[in-house]
């Protein structure tokens, strides 16, 4: 019987439960652990080796300490345990009859140099390849269908509807604005740098678009570029942001709640005082996650392959090399450091 390879695994851990804004310091990286090539005999788990790590905010509130009866899509990360999210990989073994050795996937997988994923029924085959592989942690990926299952059916645009996106030059909001003109709606994005809001209205085609950092009164903001007011607003930063925009909102309005990305780091949640306007508006809020639509993935893919193809729909992406640079990448989301669809490069095959 040939002996078994077993190779060193570099490792990205959580040191601690994190309160606050996160620091670099807070993830470790080790190089002490070892993983066999192999998976384990009787078991239908799949051992992949990571090309592509996905720079998610959503992974922030999995770094703190569970609060009791807290409810969450995704488990926690434990302290001195590896931190997990979206990736791409390629299959080193399989044990599940759905992937063979050689295969691409995408789905979540360990922030290492190699994962065995027991829970293999997650993970996506990457059938099309024609398109970067690094597109499968975002616009292909998670981040996509997020845009896709919260602007089509949870806001059911119609033609001509004016679109509100906030924090629209990240993985999500830049892929919403795109599906929006493709719709033929009037679309405003707001980002944090001038460079943001070029990206929005020269790349991605957005009507106009705002730097709220310069913007000192969000509401005259909101009013000069939506004078008719606001009929779908995608949301992805929370807040005062929401707090402005129910006053914005038209009769019937829908709300997208994807992120709050300015509630994740305080220990105290800012209140939200103009829910009134949820009343007297007959607006409809609602929350969602990727996984709401991952049944809808193949449709998905019909609709935005072509146009990637086409190069109708464009996407940015900010991509940091090796392992190494986990840390400071998925931090640099909080501060905005990042232009685009933050990836980390842990290995091209």
């Amino acid at each position: 019987m040939a002996e078994v390879e077993t190779v060193k695994n570099k490792q990205v851990l959580l040191k601690d439960y994190v309160t606050g804004f996160p620091k670099e310091s807070d993830m470790i990286i080790s190089t002490e652990n070892t993983i066999s090539l192999k998976v384990p005999e009787n078991s239908n788990g799949v051992l992949v080796k990571n090309l592509y790590l996905s720079c998610d905010p959503f992974l922030r509130s999995l770094m703190q300490k569970p609060k009791p009866n807290s409810k969450s899509v995704f488990p926690g990360f434990k302290p001195g345990s590896p931190i997990h999210g979206y990736g791409v990989a390629k299959v080193v073994d399989s044990g599940h009859p759905k992937f063979k050795k050689g295969d691409l996937v995408w789905g979540m997988t360990g922030w290492e140099e190699y994962s065995l994923i027991q829970q293999a029924d997650s993970l996506f085959k990457i059938e099309h390849t024609d398109v970067p592989l690094s597109y499968y942690t975002g616009i292909l990926g998670m981040p996509g269908i997020t845009a896709y299952g919260g602007f089509y059916e949870v806001c059911h645009p119609k033609k001509g509807e004016k679109v509100y996106v906030s924090a629209a030059s990240g993985a999500v909001g830049q892929l919403v604005g795109q599906f929006a003109k493709l719709m033929g709606c009037y679309v405003v994005g707001s980002a944090g740098s001038k460079e943001k809001v070029d990206l929005l209205k020269n790349k991605f085609g957005f009507d106009d678009a705002f730097n709220y950092k310069e913007e000192h009164d969000w509401d005259a903001a909101l009013k000069r570029y939506f004078p008719e007011g606001i009929d779908i607003y995608f949301e992805n930063v929370g807040g005062k942001m929401l707090d402005t925009v129910l006053l914005n909102m038209n009769m019937f309005g829908r709300i997208a709640a994807c992120g709050m990305i300015s509630q994740y780091n305080l220990d105290e949640p800012e209140g939200v005082k103009n829910l009134i306007a949820v009343i007297s508006k007959k607006l409809n809020i609602r929350g969602f996650t990727a996984s709401d639509f991952f049944s809808l993935y193949p449709k998905f893919l019909d609709l935005v392959l072509p146009h990637i193809r086409e190069k109708k729909i464009t996407y940015v992406e900010d991509i940091a090399e090796g392992i190494e640079s986990v840390p400071a990448a998925l931090i640099g989301l909080f501060s905005g450091r990042n232009v685009g669809k933050q990836v980390v490069v842990v290995a091209r095959e």
